[in-house]
């Protein structure tokens, strides 16, 4: 995202510089509005995220040219050459950065501003991309709530920066075959990226090991044009059409949910590739990619990446939602104005500068953000909004204890996570609210190891444990979920637990409506057609199936329910927070208790029947949660004992859910 040809104004030293090719900004122009585009409206552009895929052959073409024509020319210089990344990256970053952290400072509430702060301190040490790996998960917070997310980018540029000039170095001195270090590293990368794509997708995604092949698809390609002249008229005219050809498919076949980048990395690849190979004569290069509107969008490409994403987060912040089609709009009309501003204001009269101080200038903030950022991370240094009750409603949002402690396994290829090694081999089925009890089993196996069986947990978020019920959101339920219903059957298995939100799934009241009930029955997935559990009479049948699955377990092996604890926005300690973000904020201390919604009491008593038919052995929550239609949100304290509107904190059950203590444990 951020490499460019130089202008005539920069020092010249020992770097060589490549000749400026317009249509390489017009390639940055397609790259760049194409994450704008998926970022601000989703729905139109979806495939819109390989744009960061087109910016990494950028980056590795026109870096590898300068590296490999400067050993081959008047000599390479390290420090020039960090110099001018710096005078590069750094003006707008540092604008950027500032502004976001100054705002955050203004707006977020005291768990955002923490996270703000770790995300600065990431962002300034170009860790981002392993900051948010690490993050990842059913409950980290989601990526239109972390106004710095797109960094992760750019910090895999930065390590390749710091990587690949070393590497090229280490083969010029010791006569390596060029080409065949850019091929090796290339395949040994790609061959990382499709062997975790699967099994391992936020690695994949984040890890500069699964994405350095993209920057080494440019380095081969700036070999080839260091050492052969560009391809003849018609073979050009091919390439230039091909590229577009394939990143036009990218963009319009490729969705978030497909295992990406993995094979489908090859599309934005390789049409990068092409485009760039065709040269600035290339039919489209020079009609389209060279035109002056895409030349525009191409110069302002870096600081229009770095603005659009923290406008759009931050509208999302302060409306509480996802913004309107208008303000998303506004949004990304704001960014191209700050934009431009920043790039003749900013980036390139500090690029451009001849004075010494400029580096070090531009060092020193990064340096302080890094500081900045972990007193805000670690609490020192805190946001304007800083009532202590903040941290204590904070604190509980933050509590969630899966998989901490269990010991992942694999049985018959699927991942369980395992604790307990008594007699009963007990299995824990379902989604999340299966999950919020791995602390309480955690505990057991840590107090009471004598009476605890050999428990393991198939779990994935959203999934319900019901054969065919599929919700379209999650596109890797099913395949997961029967996984582990075979393993619930086979005779590696003495107990199985059922557990869910069930809640969450059937006890909305609208669904279904008369309006949506034959539209919305039936759902498409992978050849086979599933019924939707959200709507048109999915709710009957999946809560049938659910009952002919216990019946027929029941048979051979015990079976248990576990009866979901009461969800909803009365229950969630966000619920407390009050107040304008951009004026005064206040949380307000929580009742000990809130009502039983009568639909899900309903819902309740419905599943025990269930369970009762089918054989089941029963575990009800609410027998501790509630009374007289009140059920528990905090300690006699004040202290949140969810996590959130549906999820108890990993504090509570560790200590209290002492109702799952019957179905985890193994006989005497």
């Amino acid at each position: 995202m951020t490499s460019s040809t130089t202008s005539p104004a920069e020092p010249h030293h020992h770097l060589l510089h490549p000749k400026y090719r317009p249509d390489i900004d017009g390639l940055r122009a397609v790259a760049v509005l194409s994450v704008l585009g998926f970022h601000a409206f989703p729905q139109w552009l979806q495939g819109g995220f390989i744009g960061v895929d087109i910016f990494f052959v950028i980056s590795g073409f026109l870096i590898s040219t300068i590296i490999m024509g400067s050993f081959e020319g008047e000599g390479f210089s390290y420090r020039e050459f960090y110099e001018r990344r710096i005078r590069r990256i750094f003006p707008a970053l540092v604008l950027v950065m500032l502004l976001c952290f100054v705002f955050g400072w203004y707006a977020l509430l005291p768990q955002e501003w923490e996270q703000l702060g770790k995300h600065v301190a990431s962002g300034a040490g170009f860790v981002s991309n392993f900051a948010f790996w690490n993050e990842a998960g059913y409950f980290d917070n989601a990526a239109e709530t972390k106004p710095l997310q797109h960094l992760w980018s750019l910090a895999i540029e930065e390590q390749f920066y710091i990587f690949w000039p070393l590497l090229l170095g280490l083969a010029w001195r010791r006569k390596w075959r060029v080409l065949g270090v850019v091929g090796t590293v290339a395949a040994l990368s790609f061959l990382v990226n499709v062997g975790t794509i699967h099994g391992h997708r936020t690695a994949a995604f984040y890890s500069p090991l699964s994405r350095f092949w993209e920057l080494m698809v440019g380095g081969m390609l700036a070999y080839m044009r260091l050492h052969k002249p560009a391809p003849p008229g018609l073979r050009r005219h091919v390439q230039s059409i091909a590229g577009l050809l394939l990143i036009g498919l990218g963009l319009v076949f490729i969705r978030s949910g497909k295992a990406f980048p993995g094979w489908w990395g090859l599309l934005p690849t390789l049409g990068a590739f092409f485009c760039l190979a065709a040269g600035p004569t290339g039919v489209l290069n020079r009609t389209l990619l060279a035109s002056r509107p895409m030349v525009w969008f191409g110069l302002i490409s870096y600081p229009l990446y770095l603005w659009h994403w923290p406008l759009l987060v931050y509208a999302r912040i302060l409306e509480g939602d996802s913004p309107s089609d208008a303000i998303r709009a506004g949004a990304m009309v704001a960014s191209v104005v700050l934009a431009w501003l920043t790039y003749r204001f900013v980036e390139r009269p500090l690029r451009r500068s001849e004075n010494a101080a400029v580096v070090p200038g531009l060092v020193a903030p990064m340096v302080a953000f890094v500081v900045l950022g972990v007193l805000a991370a670690t609490q020192i240094f805190d946001g304007r909004h800083s009532d202590p009750y903040f941290k204590k409603t904070a604190a509980a949002a933050h509590d969630w204890g899966y998989p901490d402690g269990l010991t992942p396994i694999k049985v018959d290829g699927e991942v369980l996570f395992q604790t307990g090694h008594g007699k009963r081999r007990v299995l824990l089925f379902g989604d999340s609210h299966i999950e919020q009890y791995g602390p309480r089993a955690v505990e057991l196996a840590r107090t009471s190891p004598d009476t605890l069986g050999s428990l393991s947990f198939a779990t994935w978020g959203a999934c319900p444990p019901i054969p065919n019920v599929v919700d379209e959101k999650n596109n890797l339920c099913a395949e997961r979920r029967d996984g582990a219903m075979r393993i619930a059957v086979s005779d590696k298995i003495d107990a199985v637990v059922f557990g869910g939100c069930w809640n969450c799934y059937f006890s909305d009241p609208s669904k279904p409506t008369a309006a949506n009930a034959e539209a919305d029955r039936f759902y498409y997935l992978d050849g086979k057609t599933h019924r939707r559990f959200m709507g048109g009479g999915g709710v009957d049948y999946a809560l049938a199936t659910l009952e002919v699955v216990m019946t027929t377990l029941a048979k051979t092996k015990q079976v248990y329910l576990i009866l979901d604890n009461p969800v909803g926005d009365d229950f969630g300690p966000e619920k407390l927070v009050k107040g304008n973000r951009l004026g005064q904020m206040s949380v307000g201390r929580m009742s000990p208790t809130a009502p039983w919604p009568a639909e899900q009491k309903a819902l309740h008593d419905r599943m025990r029947q269930i369970a009762l038919r089918s054989g089941a052995i029963v575990i009800d929550p609410t027998e501790t949660l509630c009374h007289d239609g009140q059920c528990t949100r905090t300690t006699a304290d004040g202290t949140p004992i969810y996590k959130d509107a549906g999820h108890l904190r990993a504090e509570y059950t560790r200590k209290f859910a002492t109702w799952m203590d019957a179905a985890m444990a193994t006989p005497k």
